[in-house]
């Protein structure tokens, strides 16, 4: 074979993000839950949020990137968004949680990266919440930064994110599709063993139960047990955590982003994020000693925006009652699990540092499973 062509081979098999095996779960068959999704089936499907991401591969050890989600385009510094954070294990480098746990908002655009690469992605954030002239008084910003770990295909001491980066990726978010798998902050990262990355998935209740959408995108690089709508895929491929097959550890980290456009207060938002974690647990996931798993909650909907200024003392808005959560719950339950299954099935074979290779899900061995399970798959 000639060097082009190896070089060619090369590049089709390990860095290019954008050949992913290209179908979600619900393409190949499978839907989960009972609830339908959105037009995209995307964090998308929820008015006016956006996802931009960047992603970086260089020779054979920059394997990472940067993912954002905008929960509005306008400026999220006067605009604020109610928000709330939950935390399933807390062994990871979230910036910026003790302010939406405090004051319940959000007021910039979300950022996943790597470990390393938060303060740099803060840092950007900053820039870009001064770029508004409107801003230009301001002297305190509160970034949010989540991130997983992708030291196993990156070279993450090398810190290759850098600002420009960060606001490339903000600058590019759009609404409709979301590309998943190898990309933006999931390029470098691992699930179950298996290549992970970026995934995302939505629900639209019925008209009776309001009609909202609820959105979710995921950023896994986390361990367990892999179940497939509790198909044991993990146990039957005998590549699980604490199997002779695949003894890797389980940690690492999983960012959840959840995303709704039901007026929600801060307060219902935490027990909106809190639901999430159970899609991860569908999954097989068990929340290891060293994984941070986090989930990070908002409404779009623009009547419970929050105004950084206002003549009033007085806050008045109009919110969902309790006893109206429930299909939320739900819904943001089904599309986190699909979302997590969605970048493993998204994603394809990598190699990285030191010659690291993450194999993709081997679609046709699940697929088969799934068959044997009583579904009716389409490859």
């Amino acid at each position: 074979m000639s060097i082009r062509l190896l070089v060619i081979a090369f590049l089709l098999s390990c860095c290019a993000p954008a050949l992913a095996q290209q179908k979600n779960l619900r393409d190949h068959g499978i839907s989960i839950g009972v609830l339908q999704p959105g037009q995209w089936n995307a964090i998308t499907d929820v008015p006016g949020v956006k996802v931009g991401q960047k992603t970086l591969i260089s020779g054979d050890s920059v394997r990472t990137g940067v993912t954002v989600v905008l929960p509005h385009a306008g400026n999220l510094f006067q605009d604020k968004v109610p928000a709330a954070v939950y935390v399933g294990n807390g062994f990871g480098k979230l910036i910026g949680t003790t302010q939406v746990e405090e004051l319940g908002n959000i007021e910039t655009p979300i950022v996943l990266t790597n470990t390393l690469g938060v303060p740099v992605a803060a840092d950007a954030l900053i820039d870009y919440t001064f770029s508004f002239p409107e801003n230009d008084e301001v002297r305190s910003v509160n970034p949010v930064v989540g991130e997983t770990n992708d030291g196993y295909l990156n070279d993450i001491r090398g810190r290759h994110v850098t600002r420009p980066d960060v606001l490339d990726a903000i600058r590019s978010a759009t609404g409709g599709r979301v590309e998943q798998g190898n990309v933006g902050a999931g390029t470098g990262t691992m699930a179950f063993g298996f290549k992970g990355g970026i995934g995302t998935a939505s629900r639209k209740l019925p008209g009776t139960l309001g009609g909202h959408t609820v959105g979710v995108l995921a950023q896994t690089n986390f361990g367990g047990v892999l179940s497939v709508d509790g198909v044991p895929i993990g146990k039957a491929l005998h590549k699980h955590y604490l199997s002779d097959e695949l003894n890797d550890s389980p940690d690492g980290s999983c960012m959840i982003v959840v995303a709704t456009d039901a007026p929600l207060d801060a307060r219902n938002l935490k027990r909106l994020a809190k639901r999430a974690m159970l899609g991860l647990a569908r999954t097989g996931g068990i929340a290891s000693n060293g994984s941070g798993d986090y989930v990070i909650a908002f409404s779009a909907n623009q009547s419970v925006r929050i105004p950084y200024e206002s003549d009033s003392p007085l806050r008045q808005s109009t919110v969902l009652r309790n006893d109206a959560m429930s299909p939320l719950f739900m819904a943001a339950i089904e599309a986190t699990e699909e979302a997590i299954l969605n970048s493993l099935f998204q994603a394809s074979t990598m190699t990285g540092r030191d010659g690291h290779e993450a194999a993709a899900l081997p679609l046709d061995e699940v697929l088969g499973i799934m068959e044997q399970h009583g579904y009716r798959v389409s490859r």
